[in-house]
């Protein structure tokens, strides 16, 4: 209902010519990388008016996944739940189809950095998304560890505390990425926001059900509202404030390699039994979905 709440919707809206502003786009969808709304403040704020209330139903939905996630028991299975395996297809789909094919624009705006700092990175935005994949793989075997090690000194199959936190730290401001990459996407149009939308909200049900495995009744009673508030305070942040295209550029690439990672760690598994069938029909039916529109 949401998706096509947001793809029937007409705001007013028509790409913003760079010539007439600072604001700089980027990849097939044309992600605004940047955006300065002094320069037209009176169109600037009736953009925002009539299209405010629309991401915040997205970021709302969002924020809601990891919130109702955990009541559908039907989820917890082995096999693994054919919807689980089903939503990880559309996510990686989403970010190879959509987001992959950005880095090679987000390339570009590093190269026009400014300052040393980010000048070895110019032709590198894929290894900052293999950055990404490398850190959710430490992490995911961190908490594998973690779990060898407090089951054999307590006899209970979870994380330690220490290691609990230190993943709703890290999912928290994985959220919030997402919540601000949200408003980016919501200055190109609405129908980038919501199969956007759509791909995130079923990865965070793949996140959730990761989560949940490792840490049991810790982020059940904790875990889950700390890293569902990272979405509306990245939507706030994103309202707020503008930062720099080419730390942008990074986040974007960071993430992508994050999402790859979080959906093949759950469906490669053997002791999760899952179901290549439904992965592969969620995979070729979004990608097709993100081709033709």
């Amino acid at each position: 209902m949401l998706v096509l709440a947001l793809l029937s919707h007409r705001a007013p809206f028509r790409r913003w010519n760079p010539r007439d502003s600072n604001i700089k786009a980027s990849g097939p969808s044309g992600i605004q990388l940047a955006l300065h709304p002094t320069r037209h403040p009176k169109r600037f704020g009736i953009y925002r008016m009539n299209n405010q209330a629309m991401v915040w139903l997205a970021l709302g939905c969002l924020t809601a996944v990891p919130l109702v996630a955990g009541k559908l028991r039907f989820l917890d299975v082995i096999p693994r739940s054919g919807w689980l395996s089903f939503a990880g297809g559309i996510s990686v789909a989403y970010a190879f189809v959509r987001l992959l094919p950005e880095l090679g624009e987000h390339q570009e705006v590093l190269k026009e950095a400014a300052g040393i700092a980010l000048a070895f990175l110019e032709h590198h935005a894929y290894l900052v998304a293999l950055a990404g994949l490398a850190a959710f793989y430490g992490l995911e075997r961190a908490a594998i560890q973690s779990r060898k090690r407090h089951r054999k000194t307590t006899h209970e199959d979870v994380t330690s505390r220490r290691m609990f936190w230190i993943s709703t730290v890290v999912f928290t401001l994985y959220n919030a990425l997402v919540g601000y990459l949200m408003l980016q996407r919501s200055y190109v149009g609405w129908h980038d926001v919501a199969l956007f939308t759509l791909a995130m909200a079923l990865h965070f049900f793949v996140n959730d059900y990761g989560l949940h495995e490792h840490h049991k009744h810790y982020y059940a009673r904790i875990g889950r509202w700390i890293i569902a508030a990272g979405v509306p305070l990245g939507g706030v942040a994103g309202m707020a404030s503008v930062i720099p295209p080419s730390l942008l550029s990074l986040l974007v690439a960071f993430l992508t390699g994050g999402i790859i990672l979080n959906v093949l760690k759950e469906e490669l598994p053997a002791e999760r039994e899952s179901r290549f069938a439904p992965f592969l029909l969620g995979a070729i039916g979004y990608a097709a979905l993100l081709v033709f529109l």
